[in-house]
């Protein structure tokens, strides 16, 4: 709920004032309810505050606890209070005033530095151990909430954005090569491996699911928690599945829609925001509030030219959603006029950093904009749903027949098939010969005699920067697939993704710099960490039974959902398919940008300018097809100019400074 931010000086040397000034001064750019700060005479916290929970108005931050003498500043909304408050023995009058802040500091007092192994929910904060003479920090387990920082051999400063660090005199401003190598390398969304760096020298992040100590000159971390399946849950029925399901979402949906201002959530025509929207109206309803829904459309000179199975515009869907469900106020945002192109340098000015995601950033942040502007406080999404609630993808499927065949379960394997023909509409025997080749690999593989290789992502990044960083090596050791094949085992990938602090960086640094921009609090239920570890517990075939992909949430969402869209198996939402369009008025620019980027040896350094060069000769001056979004191509060409602008940005501020 706020921005924080603090610097610790080693040695007991005094704060300077202009220092601890101008890194709260930093924080100007984003709306408060409230500024405040603390100090002593070697340490300074600080608090930009956004007041989203009822518990947050005129919350004292930094709090500084004269008994315990501990002080705290936090960006923090804490979903479990009612647990942590029966395990700190905290009487039910003080319940509904305690602040989150503080509900921190009392575990703090319980369970030290154990306290994040009892915190759920979205969290970054910084506590000031006066007895002990340290700082303790956390950052939750999925990273939705950003917190960096600095530190040599006099001080520490930390600062939930990157801009205020840099008006710390002592701080300079340089590229860290190593993380933009990263970013270049890996095909897929993630940005770095090393969960610690940031694309600036000398500025580092807490990971995800990591602790931090800073005690005499040292910093420290440890890593507080695993996500890992309990024991696999065996119930006697689908009934008690489905009941099991709605006990532990609901509570996870209704700890998100804590707040004393309105309540949004993304819609599309899918099945995670869908049960996001159909749960959360649900809540909203018993507090006399209506949901208000908001969903990214295509401009409507936009001409669909996906196959039939593909869905650009969702509004059908959408509408049979909102009017099944109910206590929604529904709103389509078309973003006239805006493009992933023409918002470039005011997203790179937000994320300070490069980021992946071209296609979507424009009504990601124009969605934010309009909810703030309808005073929405929360906005809720289900992003994280294809590996929590609706894990259980077409391949997925397809695994769990063949090993239904090598396992010779023919019973079972002709009930699925059955069942499956008829969703899809598809040839039961016209299946068998894929499934065998997959159920008996070697045997597929004596028969063709060849294996095919997928040649992967195209490598764009300088080979002598690849090269000096040894990047490769180092993706690999890491586990990072650098031609962006997923291993083979989907439920072991799935576990790697929740384990990886990598993964998550990329949601939370957007999240958090989104939310501070427009006031709100993005909040996402499937993100759950007791959502999580409930869907990895389930049974295998919960996922993918009845002939249905993604069968389990399909089932649980049984009078929750309209049919349409909890059984639609012959389209799918896809996103981005109008980005060419969106572009075309401003196409020469584009390609004009790309040419000067080709030839400029302020980039030389880091991307391989003959594979741009090549890619723009191959598709000369017109307007491609719409489907070249979908390009391996053209995520090169948008990267590579998403680097540019940030290296051209980077340095003209630093001649203007």
């Amino acid at each position: 709920m706020s921005a924080i931010a603090g610097i610790l000086n080693f040695n007991k040397n005094p704060l300077i004032p202009q220092d601890t000034t101008n890194l709260m001064k930093a924080f100007q750019r984003y709306p408060a309810d409230h500024i405040d700060t603390w100090k002593n005479n070697q340490v300074f916290l600080g608090c930009h505050a956004q007041w989203i929970t009822p518990e947050s108005i005129g919350e004292p931050l930094p709090y500084y606890d004269y008994e315990k003498r501990v002080a705290i500043t936090a960006d923090a909304i804490i979903d479990n209070r009612e647990e942590l408050f029966d395990k700190l023995h905290i009487g039910h009058a003080n319940r509904k005033v305690i602040p989150d802040s503080q509900l921190i500091l009392l575990a703090y007092h319980k369970w030290g530095e154990e306290v994040p192994k009892h915190l759920i929910g979205d969290f970054a904060f910084m506590i000031w151990d006066e007895k002990n003479g340290h700082l303790f920090g956390a950052r939750d387990f999925s990273g939705a909430r950003t917190l960096y920082f600095y530190y040599d051999s006099n001080r520490f400063a930390f600062s939930t954005t990157v801009a205020p660090l840099f008006q710390l005199p002592y701080i300079k401003k340089k590229i860290n090569e190593e993380w933009l190598a990263e970013f270049l390398a890996i095909p897929g969304m993630v940005e770095s491996v090393d969960s610690k760096s940031t694309v600036y020298k000398a500025i580092y992040q807490i990971p995800p699911f990591h602790s931090i100590t800073v005690k005499d000159g040292r910093v420290t971390f440890s890593r507080y928690g695993r996500i890992e399946a309990k024991k696999q849950l065996k119930l006697k029925s689908e009934k008690e599945y489905d009941e099991a399901f709605n006990e532990v979402f609901q509570e996870a949906i209704t700890s998100r829609v804590r707040t004393h201002g309105k309540v949004g959530s993304h819609l599309s025509g899918g099945l995670d925001s869908g049960t996001v929207v159909s749960f959360a109206a649900k809540a909203l309803k018993k507090e006399n509030k209506r949901l208000y829904t908001f969903s990214s459309v295509p401009e409507k000179s936009f001409v669909d030219w996906t196959p039939d199975y593909y869905l650009p515009n969702e509004t059908s869907f959408i509408k049979e959603t909102v009017n099944y469900v109910g206590n929604i106020e529904d709103q389509y945002l078309d973003f006239s006029g805006k493009s992933p192109l023409t918002e470039l340098d005011d997203f790179l000015e937000l994320m300070e950093m490069p980021y992946k995601f071209f296609e979507n950033m424009f009504w990601l942040k124009g969605i934010n904009q309009v909810a703030h502007q309808k005073g929405i406080k929360i906005l809720l999404n289900g992003a994280r749903g294809n590996h929590s609630i609706s894990w259980g993808s077409w391949q997925l499927t397809m695994d769990y027949y063949a090993s239904l065949l090598k396992r010779l379960k023919w019973l079972t394997l002709n009930r699925e098939l059955s069942n499956y023909c008829q969703n899809f509409n598809t040839d039961k025997f016209g299946m068998l010969p894929n499934l065998a080749k997959q159920a008996f690999p070697l045997l597929a593989n004596m028969v063709t005699k060849t294996v095919k290789l997928d040649p992967g992502f195209p490598v764009y990044i300088n080979t002598d920067l690849a090269k000096r960083t040894n990047i490769f090596t180092k993706l690999e050791e890491s586990g990072v697939n650098p031609t962006g094949n997923i291993a083979k085992d989907l439920n072991e990938h799935r576990i790697n993704h929740y384990n990886q602090p990598y993964a998550w960086n990329k949601s939370g640094t957007a999240t958090t710099k989104l939310s501070l921009r427009y006031g709100l609090w993005d909040r996402d239920p499937t993100n759950d960490i007791r959502v999580i570890r409930f869907c990895l517990s389930l049974p295998a075939e919960q996922y993918v039974q009845g002939g249905m992909e993604r069968s389990f949430i399909r089932r649980v969402t049984k009078g929750v959902l309209p049919d349409k869209v909890r059984l639609n198996h012959q389209v799918r939402g896809i996103q981005g398919a109008d980005t060419i369009h969106r572009m075309t008025p401003i196409w020469n620019v584009f390609l004009h940008e790309l040419k000067q980027l080709s030839t400029d040896p302020l980039v030389y350094d880091f991307i391989n300018l003959e594979s741009i060069r090549t890619i723009l000769a191959h598709y000369g001056e017109e307007i491609p097809h719409p489907g070249f979004v979908h390009n391996e191509d053209f995520k090169i060409l948008t990267r590579s100019l998403i680097v540019y602008r940030f290296i051209k940005n980077f340095h003209r501020k630093e001649v203007t400074t």
